[in-house]
Order: structure tokens, then C-alpha cells, then sequence
């Protein structure tokens, strides 16, 4: 894996070089030392704002136990909560978090901290088997006042503690009964004197000061106060009192090197990469945790969209999907068609919104029209979605809370990507396919076309998922390897059949974007009819071969009739490296395998990196390529 970008080093210490996956759209801070502990809290709080948030938390220790304050909607609404509370304001140790706004179930119940006996707990990331934990739970006579996940691990620290165990060896139990992604702080009533941290594919940092320490989820939120850190690596356990550190790994005492921080505002925004879309490329794991979180119950097999309750209704009347969008919001939107049309079973068009809006369309009161966007600005796709309004039913899927086309939508599905600066779009496109599978589901649910253990399969393997991003991103070496060996070239060619067709045209655009090298995408069952011609050993050709058995041995086909014309090949595929393949390609590049469905969000990672990592080496400028706007709001 390649480095972020180095920062300059202040004094005699070494200047950071941090891990990726150093953001998360949740917000933690924590703070213990010799200062009132609401101020620094809240101030953290305030600089994680930007990522916008359903509700709000902080659980401090006082004399008696433990104090916690929520709040849903903005910040504004915790600190009106917090207002006269004078116990919280003479603590010198908590927690505090942030949650990014997830429409599925914005509660105060579901808010952060959450608190069992003795234990007040913040989480970011997904814990996979929570269902199984809370019915044990349940059986042991546990109480649960919230929906999320993160209640069972307040629950099962809580247990440990209870039993005698001492603080850390209660977390390493509690870390041992789960499985998924975190972060956790926990502060524990009896040991009034510490914070309790773990660390698991989802970033956490300590900063360390004179007399205190710091937490945070991202850099910035302690940067006022100081830059020194030590970043925690996955399986870390961490204790940390005012004065020391103490962090282990598998049972036993590690040292974390400290480093320092010596970032400008903007290249902190950039959590240390060099680029946003290299940030953003590695913020998937995070954002899609954040889209799926509240909004479905594996156990029942349920989909739960309470803004979608006036489609929900008319589900069963529905005969005909049509969607529209522009740019990589219509290759997500191919996505989303296979999706509805195999889970729904309606019948689905997807239409550039630029055509769309300029021909006549039949619509009428049967029609679910679904606009897809990030910005929700997009001025074509503005101008469809108001083709539409008051012929059949509309829905916006985007990514900016009170856009134009969510003003102008009946009812809006929001992605949960956070801002996306770069240009050439990644997270965004990624969090569009879930929230477009979810809906799909939902649909599904409510027409009866799928029974409630094929949902709950589905649902399974979502759940799944962003651990499965994670460790899909591991590749960026042999891509930044491949694309070594390519960055010199002019032409590529993208081939990939079924669900993956789309992703080929992704792959294609996202090449083209940022390094200017002309892609073409194509359906690989295609390619015979015409740009085979194309075909010679100067020709890099990717082939993205999904697993999925009724296309694999065709995509195989293609893959050797581009072989035998002497391409460059490259291939991205989630079958297993022991599946013998026939072909010699120059680089191959695998994936984990979820299920069918999620295999072309995997697939498309790797697609990202090559795009980035050959604009990287043709030396264009990857955030701001050149005659592109992030938000296209003319003609």
C-alpha cells in the first residue's frame, strides 16, 4: 500500500505519515485531563459538523456515576439540551459523538452514547452479529432501550465488568464476542479515572498533551489543542488516563510511535492523502456503514424507509420504473434497474435526464420516476425530474440534504456518502448502489415479490459488506503496480457483462476523467460486433469477470478471443485464484466475494484506483480535471 503524502516534521519528532481510513462520518472525541471536559467535547463536535448528523451525544463521569446528554437534529439542539446542566460542565473526563444523518430511525434512543449499568459507550462501524449478541443478551434478562447495534457491546462490557474482571480485560472479552468493523470508547461509573478504547478497521486517533489526552475519529477534531498522536492499529486495546497511555494487541503491551501533525486546514481535510479522491476512494467502507445503518432489520428480513411511506403505499400499483440521471449517477442507475427488476419485478427504464427531458415521455399516475444525483443541482436532471412532477410518482436519491431536486421530489431516499470534494465521483457512486438495492428491497417487501428469507439473504450480505470494502482497498498496491506498466498508453478498452456491464462503462468514464486517456466501455458479449477491430498489443483491455456463474464461463470466452489478439490484459474478478482461468492476463486483481448482487460494487474499486493512480503518474491534476465541474448546473 502506498503512503499519503508526508507532512513536514516539527522538532526532533518524526512527522506523521498516517494509515488510510482515517475518517469516519461519525464523530468521536474523547477528552480526560486537568480542563472542564464539555468545552473540548463540544468543540470537536463543532469540527466534525460539516459532516452533517442526525443527533448528537456526550456522557461524562461525575461524582455518583455517569451523566449523558442526547439530542437529535443539529448540534445546536444538544448544546439547548446541555444548557443550565452544571454537573456535566465540572467534568474532566468524557466521550462524545456525532452521527451522520441516517433517515432510517434519527431517534434520541438511537443516539450515541449508549449506557448499560456501569458503562456509557460511543461506536463507529457496524457490528455483524449484533442480532445473535442481543437475543443472548436478551435470554440473560438485558433490557434494550435503542435499534442499533452498539447498545449489545455496552451490554457485553457491562456483563464483563460486572463479573470482576478489571477495565481492559472486560474490553478485550467484549471485542472478543463481536464481529464487524469499530471503534469504541467506553467510560465505566466505577473507574471514573480512564477511557477504555478498541480499534478495528475503523480509524481512531489519541493525542497526547501535557497533564491530558485526546480521542478522536479524524485528526482535526484535536488539532486546537494538540499534534501530537499516536494512531492505533487494528486489534488495539487502549487505556487512557490523564497522564499515560496504555495500549495492547493480542494480549500483549505494544508501543505506538508518536508523531506529529504539522498540516495546513486544507490538507487536514484530506485526512493526510494526497488527493480527495484517494481520501474518498478510502472512505467507502465508512460511508456505506453510515447509508445502511438503521435502515433494514436483518432478523425480520425488513426494509425500514419511513421517508419513503407515501411509495410504500402505492407499491403494489406501481407498473413501471424509469430513472434518470447524468454521468456516473446513470451507470448507478443501470445498477439499480437490474436490481428493482429482480427483486421487484417492474418492468425499468434508464434514460440519460439530458434526453429525457427533451422528448415526450409517457408518464403517467402508475410510473415511479426516480432521479439520481449527488449534488442534487444537476440542472438536466432538475429539468427531468420536472418533466415528470405531477404526471406519476417521483423520487430523488442524493447525497445534499435540501438540494433542488429533493425540493422538487415527493419523496427523497438520502445516500449517506458526506461531502465529496474530488470531482470525478467514488464514494458517492458507491452509496447510490446501496441506497438503490435498499429500495429495490423495500419495493420487493411491500409488492410480496420476494419471501422474507430471500430479503433476509440480501440484507445478510449487505451487512457484510463494508468489511468486504476494506479489504478489497488492501489491492492498491498491485493496481498502482498495473498501472505502472499502463499510464504510458492512449486507448483502453472496459469489457464486462451482466451486472458488471455498467461498471465497465464506470471504469471507462473514470479513466477518461482524470487522466484524459480515451476509455471505452463495452459489453463484453458485444465486443465482436465491432471494436474487436480495435484489438492489438497495444490495447489494454480490463475485464472484469465476476464469479457469477451463468456469464463467468462467457465473460471467460471473451477474455481468450481478446487474448488471442494479442491485448493487454487486465483483469478485476472476484472468483477464487484457484479458479484456473486459461489466459495469461498481464496483471489480475481479485476481490472478495460477497454475493452476486454486491459483486460490481467490489469489482469497481479497484477500477477507482487504476483511474487515480494513472492520472497520478501522467501528472494531471486528480481533484480538478481539467473542463469539469463537480456540479454540472448549465446546459
Amino acid at each position: 500500500m502506498r503512503s499519503p503524502s508526508a507532512c513536514i516534521a516539527v522538532g526532533s519528532r518524526r512527522a506523521v505519515r498516517p494509515k488510510r481510513n482515517t475518517e469516519a462520518m461519525c464523530g468521536i472525541v474523547g477528552y480526560i485531563g486537568n480542563r472542564e471536559a464539555l468545552p473540548i467535547l463540544l468543540g470537536g463536535l463543532e469540527t466534525l459538523e460539516y459532516r452533517g448528523y442526525d443527533s448528537s451525544g456526550i456522557a461524562v463521569c461525575v461524582k455518583g456515576g455517569i451523566e449523558i446528554t442526547r439530542a437529535t437534529g443539529k448540534l445546536i439542539e444538544l448544546k439547548k439540551a446541555l444548557a443550565g446542566r452544571k454537573v456535566m460542565s465540572e467534568s474532566r473526563i468524557g466521550i462524545g459523538h456525532t452521527r451522520w444523518a441516517t433517515h432510517g430511525r434519527p431517534t434520541e434512543t438511537n443516539a450515541h452514547p449508549h449506557s448499560a449499568g456501569r458503562v456509557s459507550l460511543i461506536h463507529n462501524g457496524i457490528i455483524e452479529n449484533y442480532l445473535e449478541l442481543r437475543a443472548e443478551l436478551e435470554r440473560e434478562g438485558c433490557v434494550f432501550k435503542s435499534e442499533t447495534d452498539t447498545e449489545v457491546a455496552a451490554h457485553l462490557l457491562n456483563r464483563f465488568l460486572e463479573q470482576g474482571f478489571k477495565p481492559l480485560e472486560a474490553m478485550r472479552l467484549m471485542c472478543g464476542e463481536v464481529r464487524g468493523s469499530y471503534a469504541f470508547l467506553a467510560i465505566d461509573a466505577e473507574n471514573p479515572d480512564r477511557i477504555l478504547v478498541a480499534k478495528n478497521s475503523t480509524p481512531i486517533i489519541l493525542g497526547r498533551g501535557e497533564g491530558e489526552n485526546f480521542i478522536a475519529s479524524d485528526i482535526p477534531a484535536i488539532l486546537p489543542h494538540t499534534r501530537r498522536i499516536v494512531i492505533l492499529e487494528d486489534g488495539d486495546l487502549a487505556e487512557v488516563t490523564a497522564d499515560s497511555l496504555y495500549i495492547e494487541n493480542r494480549g500483549s503491551i505494544v508501543k505506538r510511535q508518536e508523531q506529529t501533525v504539522s498540516w495546513d486546514p486544507i490538507t487536514a481535510q484530506k485526512g493526510g492523502f494526497k488527493h480527495f479522491m484517494l481520501k474518498e476512494i478510502y472512505d467507502q467502507a465508512r460511508v456505506l456503514s453510515d447509508t445502511l445503518r438503521s435502515r433494514f432489520n436483518e432478523q425480520e428480513g425488513s426494509v425500514q424507509l419511513p421517508e419513503l411511506e407515501k411509495l410504500g403505499a402505492k407499491a403494489k400499483e406501481i407498473k413501471r420504473v424509469v430513472l434518470v440521471a447524468c454521468g456516473t449517477a446513470w451507470h448507478a442507475c443501470l445498477e439499480g434497474k437490474f436490481f428493482i427488476e429482480s427483486f421487484a419485478r417492474i418492468p425499468c427504464e434508464v434514460d440519460y435526464a439530458s434526453e429525457f427531458r427533451y422528448r415526450t415521455s409517457l408518464i403517467d399516475s402508475d410510473t415511479l420516476v426516480i432521479a439520481v444525483s449527488q449534488s442534487g443541482e444537476t440542472l438536466d436532471t432538475l429539468g427531468a425530474l420536472e418533466c415528470a412532477s405531477g404526471k406519476g410518482l417521483t423520487l430523488a436519491v442524493c447525497n445534499v440534504v435540501g438540494a433542488s431536486i429533493c425540493r422538487k421530489a415527493d419523496m427523497v431516499l438520502y445516500t449517506h456518502a458526506g461531502p465529496e470534494i474530488s470531482v470525478a465521483s467514488t464514494k458517492a457512486f458507491t452509496t447510490q448502489l446501496v441506497a438503490l438495492e435498499l429500495l429495490a428491497l423495500y419495493l420487493a417487501e411491500r409488492r410480496g415479490t420476494m419471501s422474507t428469507d430471500e430479503r433476509r439473504k440480501v440484507l445478510q450480505s449487505l451487512v457484510h459488506l463494508p468489511s468486504a470494502v476494506a479489504q478489497t482497498l488492501r489491492v492498491d498496491a498491485a493496481v498502482a503496480a498495473a498501472a505502472k506498466q499502463l499510464a504510458s498508453v492512449r486507448d483502453f478498452l472496459f469489457l464486462g457483462r451482466g451486472t458488471c456491464y455498467p461498471i465497465a462503462l464506470e471504469g471507462a468514464l473514470k479513466l477518461k476523467e482524470i487522466s484524459y486517456i480515451h476509455a471505452e466501455g463495452y459489453p463484453a458479449g458485444e465486443m465482436k460486433h465491432g471494436p474487436i477491430a480495435l484489438i492489438d498489443e497495444r490495447m489494454p483491455v480490463v475485464m472484469i469477470l465476476q464469479r457469477e456463474k451463468q456469464l463467468f464461463e462467457k465473460s471467460l470466452s471473451n477474455l481468450k478471443e481478446v487474448e488471442a489478439r494479442g491485448a493487454r490484459v487486465v483483469v478485476v474478478t472476484d472468483a477464487s485464484p484457484e479458479q484456473a482461468l486459461g489466459v495469461t492476463p498481464e496483471a489480475t486483481i481479485h476481490v472478495p466475494f460477497v454475493s452476486s448482487e454486491l459483486s460490481p460494487l467490489l469489482l469497481n474499486i479497484p477500477l477507482q484506483l487504476l483511474a487515480y493512480h494513472v492520472a497520478v503518474m501522467n501528472g494531471t491534476d486528480v481533484d480538478l480535471p481539467r473542463n469539469l465541474a463537480k456540479s454540472v448546473t448549465v446546459e
